[in-house]
C-alpha cells in the first residue's frame, strides 16, 4: 500500500512543496482485525486539521500516517463484523464511537471518550496502530482513517456505509467538512426558520455551515471571510451577504440590526470568537467549530452571558450522528438542496499532496481531492 507519513513538523511560512514533509511511500498492507476494516481508498481531501498537524499547531504523536476524510469501497471484513460487506461504498469518518461511554450514552457520539483517547495516542478503536516504516518502526493513525492512501484499516465504526449511486469526489467531503459544518447549525444550535446567521471563514466547513443555514430558512446569511477570492462561492452556496471582515459590523446592522442570532466561527480564531460574541444580539448563540491553537486563550466581557443571555457553544463534528446525518445530508443533496460539489476545486495524484499543503495555507483551494 502507498500512504503519505509524517514524520517532523514543517513551521508556518514555510514551503511545503520544497521541506516535503509528507512522505508519500509503500507500506506493508494490514489486514484487518476484529471488529475492523479493510478499506481501498477512491478519493481523500486535505482539511485544515491535516495542515495544523504538519505546522505542528496540533500535536501528533509522530510518524504519522495522515488523512482523514475519505470515501472508498471496502476490501476486507474483520472477524466479528456482519453488517458490512466487501464491495460497499462507504465514508470514512474521524470519530470511531464506541457506543457505551457516557458521551455515546447521551446520544452525543461525537464525543466519545474512548475515541478521544485512540485518536490522540495514534491507534485504532479495537487496536494498537497496524502500519510500520519499512524498517518495522510503528507509523500511527490519524483519527483512526490515515486517508492519504490507497487503502486503509480502520473500526467498523470509522465507516458510514452509503448508496452506490453517491459520485465519489461529492461522497469524499461528507466524512469531515460536510458533517462539520452541517452539523454546527443543523444540530449545536436550534436554529429556526427566519433567524439571522453570520458564519466567519469560508473554508470547507464554513461554507459547509453557510449551506445549512439557507436550507434551514434563515432569513439572513452573512459570510465573511478576508479572502474576497471565496466571496462568490459563498453567494453560490446560499449567502445573502458576503464582506470581508471589515465589513462584518455593517453588513450585521444592515441585515438584523443590533446583532444576528447565531454566528458561526469557522476560522480556528480566540480573537474571532471574541468578536462573534459582540456580534450576536441578545439571547443569541455563538458556535466554535474551528480548532484555535491549544496555547490560545479567550477574554471576554464575563457580562454576555448572564446580562445578554448570549451563548458560547463548541461544536466538535457538528455534534454529529454520522449514521443518521450523513444519509440526511446526501438526502438534501439528492433533492438539489445542497450542492456540495460546489466545495471540490479539483483533483490532484496524491505524490502532490505537499503542494495541496500550501495552496490550502494560502487560501487557493477549499477541498482539494487526491487519488493515490
Amino acid at each position: 500500500m502507498r500512504a503519505a507519513v509524517l514524520y517532523s513538523t514543517v513551521p508556518p511560512g514555510i514551503s511545503y512543496a520544497e521541506a516535503q514533509p509528507l512522505v508519500v511511500q509503500e507500506l506493508s498492507r494490514p489486514e484487518p482485525r476484529a471488529g475492523e476494516l479493510g478499506v481501498t481508498v477512491t478519493y481523500s481531501s486535505l482539511c485544515h486539521s491535516d495542515l495544523s498537524v504538519v505546522d505542528g499547531s496540533r500535536v501528533r504523536p509522530l510518524p504519522m500516517a495522515l488523512g482523514h476524510e475519505a470515501v472508498g469501497r471496502v476490501a476486507a471484513v474483520g472477524e466479528g463484523v456482519t453488517d458490512v460487506a466487501v464491495g460497499d461504498h462507504v465514508v470514512l469518518v474521524f470519530v470511531p464511537s464506541c457506543g457505551s461511554c457516557r458521551a455515546c450514552l447521551a446520544g452525543r457520539p461525537a464525543l466519545c471518550h474512548r475515541a478521544a483517547e485512540v485518536n490522540g495516542s495514534g491507534d485504532l478503536l479495537h487496536g494498537e496502530a497496524l502500519l510500520r516504516t519499512p524498517a518495522g518502526e510503528r507509523i500511527n493513525h490519524h483519527l483512526g482513517v490515515s486517508a492519504f492512501a490507497d487503502y486503509a484499516v480502520v473500526a467498523r465504526e470509522s465507516v458510514v456505509v452509503i448508496d452506490d449511486d453517491v459520485p465519489d469526489t461529492v461522497a469524499a467531503m461528507f466524512g469531515c467538512a460536510v458533517l462539520t459544518g452541517m452539523g454546527a447549525v443543523l444540530n449545536t444550535t436550534d436554529i429556526r426558520e427566519g433567524q439571522s446567521i453570520a458564519v466567519f471563514g469560508l473554508g470547507a466547513v464554513g461554507l459547509s455551515a453557510v449551506m445549512a443555514a439557507a436550507l434551514a430558512g434563515a432569513s439572513a446569511v452573512i459570510a465573511i471571510d478576508p479572502n474576497t477570492a471565496k466571496h462568490g462561492l459563498a453567494l453560490k452556496c446560499g449567502a445573502t451577504a458576503v464582506g470581508t471582515p471589515e465589513d462584518a459590523g455593517r453588513l450585521i446592522a444592515e441585515a438584523a440590526g443590533d446583532g444576528v442570532d447565531i454566528a458561526v466561527e469557522a476560522v480556528g480564531s480566540a480573537r474571532v470568537i471574541a468578536s462573534c460574541l459582540g456580534h450576536v444580539t441578545r439571547g443569541g448563540a455563538v458556535v466554535s467549530v474551528g480548532l484555535p491553537h491549544p496555547t490560545a486563550e479567550l477574554t471576554v466581557p464575563a457580562l454576555q452571558f448572564a446580562g445578554a443571555g448570549k451563548r458560547l457553544l463548541g461544536s466538535y463534528m457538528g455534534d454529529a450522528v454520522p449514521d443518521r446525518d450523513i444519509p440526511l445530508y446526501l438526502g438534501y443533496w439528492r433533492e438539489g438542496r445542497l450542492p456540495v460539489e460546489l466545495l471540490h476545486t479539483d483533483t490532484r495524484p496524491l505524490a502532490e499532496i505537499n503542494e495541496g499543503l500550501d495552496a490550502l495555507a494560502a487560501g487557493q483551494v477549499v477541498r482539494r481531492l487526491f487519488q493515490a
